[in-house]
């Protein structure tokens, strides 16, 4: 059973704790606290998807096709919802904006949107958490008469198109957004789904549980710790980084590895010794083949964590992995190039031998004949 690590003490702090929640792993993966990842869009965005769901017909201005059924309630009036999307202007493939690929989902307060995003307000109200779908959105309730001439770029009075997914909604501070809320209102914030993606993790929901880190990292972006010091980046460190790791197990169980060593360096980034985060790095990049990156990882882990069963087990692997490839080799070598061969010898000119027989018979010859004389 995977264990939830809810500690975000260090790592020789953890070592000291309980089974369930020590260590720089478990035989399953430890869930942690995580820092943002994004859901991965199934198609590749260079143009609105093929959907073949019926329209539906939320006002006259704005319509809706199911791409992926969500679950849940739909967001209620002034509930702060967080949300990817891509965005086409109808008709063309002229793409204006795209926050899967700048990696950061937008923060929506329904009923407080801007006054392009209107339509997708319409929308997103009509939707539940992990539900995708397509939007279709009148001028009217987008870029307006006027359109956009700086950035976005959107030409005069033009239909747009949405790729959205709705991630999650906040009820709890109705028409707050993050930039209205204290330090400890946003952390409180982030720590509740946390402890919701915990959940989600030990029913093996790992798509929902990512959605829940997402959300909980979202409240901590960059522009907001780059505004910490002291005892409160300590309290924001202490629920972002965990759920980093957990994101990170999250996808190690999705085998989406390279995502997973994204996630652990963010943490390691902030704490260059994290045991677990070296651990779990270590874990995808063995998968991934990268055996020497892997055993520097494990290696240091081990260093800061010497009695960790896991670690050593992961380290044998690796060298019986070693071993293996070794007779592997050598095997398909064997016998591939065999001893040399002996030069032979060159077979006598049968002509050279031929005169050094008569030359050696006439000096005989000579020297028998000067005896006689004598």
């Amino acid at each position: 059973m995977a264990v939830l690590d809810e500690d975000p003490a260090p790592a020789a702090a953890a070592a000291a704790a309980s089974d369930a929640n020590s260590g720089a792993s478990d035989s399953e993966i430890t869930v942690e606290e995580t820092s943002f990842v994004h859901t991965e869009p199934p198609q590749d965005g260079t143009a609105p998807p093929v959907v073949t769901s019926d329209m539906e017909v939320l006002n006259d201005r704005v319509k809706k096709q199911v791409i992926k059924e969500g679950h849940g309630k739909k967001p209620s009036r002034f509930a702060t919802c967080f949300v990817h999307y891509r965005a086409w202007v109808q008709g063309s493939s002229h793409k204006f904006e795209d926050t899967w690929q700048e990696q950061h989902p937008i923060e929506l307060v329904l009923g407080k949107e801007k006054k392009e995003m209107a339509g997708l307000g319409v929308g997103v109200s009509n939707m539940r958490s992990g539900e995708r779908a397509l939007l279709h959105v009148n001028w009217e309730l987008g870029y307006g008469k006027e359109g956009s001439f700086s950035f976005p770029n959107v030409p005069p009075m033009a239909d747009l198109v949405y790729e959205v997914e709705l991630i999650g909604f906040d009820d709890v501070k109705e028409g707050k957004a993050r930039s209205d809320m204290t330090v400890e209102e946003r952390i409180e914030a982030a720590d509740r789904r946390k402890i919701e993606g915990n959940e989600y993790f030990k029913e093996k929901k790992f798509e929902e549980a990512m959605k829940q880190y997402e959300m909980a990292i979202a409240y901590m972006g960059d522009d907001f710790m780059f505004q910490l010091f002291g005892k409160y980046r300590d309290m924001a460190l202490a629920v972002k980084n965990p759920c980093h790791l957990n994101m990170a197990a999250c996808l190690i169980k999705l085998k989406r590895f390279d995502e997973a060593i994204a996630q652990c360096t963010i943490v390691l980034s902030e704490d260059e010794n994290n045991v677990k985060a070296l651990f779990r790095r270590g874990k995808a990049r063995a998968e991934l083949g990268q055996t020497e990156s892997a055993r520097e990882d494990f290696l240091k882990a081990k260093k800061y964590s010497p009695e960790d069963k896991e670690i050593q087990r992961e380290l044998r692997s690796l060298a019986e992995q070693d071993k293996a490839l070794y007779q592997k080799q050598k095997e398909l070598y064997k016998g591939l190039f065999g001893p040399r061969p002996e030069p032979k010898p060159k077979a006598s000119n049968f002509l050279v031998l031929f005169w050094r027989w008569l030359v050696s018979l006439i000096g005989y010859l000579v020297k028998l004949f000067k005896r006689k004389n004598e």
